[in-house]
């Protein structure tokens, strides 16, 4: 009977350390800035900050809604909503302005968390996101050229955004598919150049700013962000001219953003655009098959096909990475 008692006592302090263990870990890749959840849709930042939004005046001016986007570059969650954020400019764009900032999710690698505490830790993650959330990602840049830091092209970010607000959004969109899928360390200048050059920047006034300016307002976007109380990405932040806030946090289906604009403008008006490929194309110079069944209500089981069609007939060039690919419109720039 002391047998049996000892033995009992044994097996429930092995498990009791092995669950602990096991919820120190799921803590620990919670807060890991690289280890996105799928499920939630959320790169967390590995920090205890607290909202204080009543310091910070986020109230819509221009029209009726304001987002505040809080975003990264290599956020493989941002790069999922995608989809649904294209749509929401289509269907709302007479009713929102969507204001870009940059959250700053891998400072270095000075932290060894979740089991990530190199670069290559990072790839087959990537490559699980990808099938998750239906948007091609090749996890192979962090095995071929990895990035030491997220800060340099947030910063650029920021540099183009004091030239041209909406080139800023398709440079955002360029850097992305560069990390993503072409597998460019875009922490490097040379990819962030040619990313500004292919975006129609003045790529000389890009990078005095990038050495200069940009690095206070990147600052300044996470000092906001604190006060917001962002701890993870995708976090936006719906506000209406009264200074009212809806908050919608992580990778969600296309309705939760559209709610939480409903909500706060019961009165948004719809836009009824042209879904044909040659109208979304003339709008988004590049997109996914997700992306494309999103915006032209195409079956996504018949999206892929229906594009690789048209780059047969000539209309679209195609880029394949071992998780999906992107259709290109033929011979334009954005």
């Amino acid at each position: 009977m002391k047998f049996t008692y000892l033995i009992l006592i044994t097996i429930f302090t092995i498990g009791s350390t092995s669950c602990h263990s096991q919820n120190k870990k799921n803590m620990q890749e919670l807060n890991n800035p690289l280890m996105c959840d799928p499920e939630s849709g959320i790169c967390e930042i590995p920090t205890n900050r607290t909202s204080s939004e009543d310091s910070s005046t986020v109230k819509a001016n221009k029209k009726p809604v304001k987002i505040i986007y809080y975003t990264d570059p290599i956020c493989s969650s941002c790069w999922g909503i995608e989809p649904q954020l294209r749509k929401l400019k289509l269907e709302y764009g007479n009713n929102i302005e969507v204001e870009y900032r940059m959250g700053g999710l891998l400072p270095n690698w000075s932290y060894n968390s979740g089991g990530i505490s190199k670069p290559s830790d990072v790839a087959h993650h990537w490559d699980e996101v990808s099938v998750y959330y239906d948007m091609p990602i090749d996890g192979n840049v962090w095995l071929e050229d990895p990035l030491n830091s997220s800060y340099p092209p947030s910063i650029a970010f920021k540099a183009a955004q004091m030239q041209d607000n909406e080139k800023a959004i398709l440079f955002l969109r360029e850097i992305r598919e560069m990390v993503f899928l072409q597998k460019k360390n875009i922490a490097k200048w040379e990819h962030l150049e040619l990313a500004g050059k292919k975006v129609g920047l003045d790529i000389i006034k890009l990078k005095i700013d990038y050495e200069g300016k940009a690095k206070e307002l990147f600052e300044e976007d996470l000092k906001l962000g604190s006060e917001l109380g962002v701890r993870g990405f995708p976090t936006m932040f719906f506000t209406d001219t009264a200074g009212n806030k809806e908050m919608v946090y992580g990778s969600k289906p296309y309705d939760t953003f559209e709610n939480a604009l409903v909500k706060l403008y019961p009165t948004a008006s719809k836009t009824t655009y042209d879904k044909t490929w040659s109208s979304i194309f003339s709008k988004y110079h590049s997109l996914t098959a997700k992306e494309f069944s999103e915006l032209s209500g195409t079956p996504r089981i018949e999206s892929e096909k229906y594009l690789d069609d048209l780059k047969v007939k000539g209309h679209l060039e195609k880029l394949t990475t071992k998780n999906g690919a992107i259709w290109t419109l033929k011979n334009t720039s954005r």
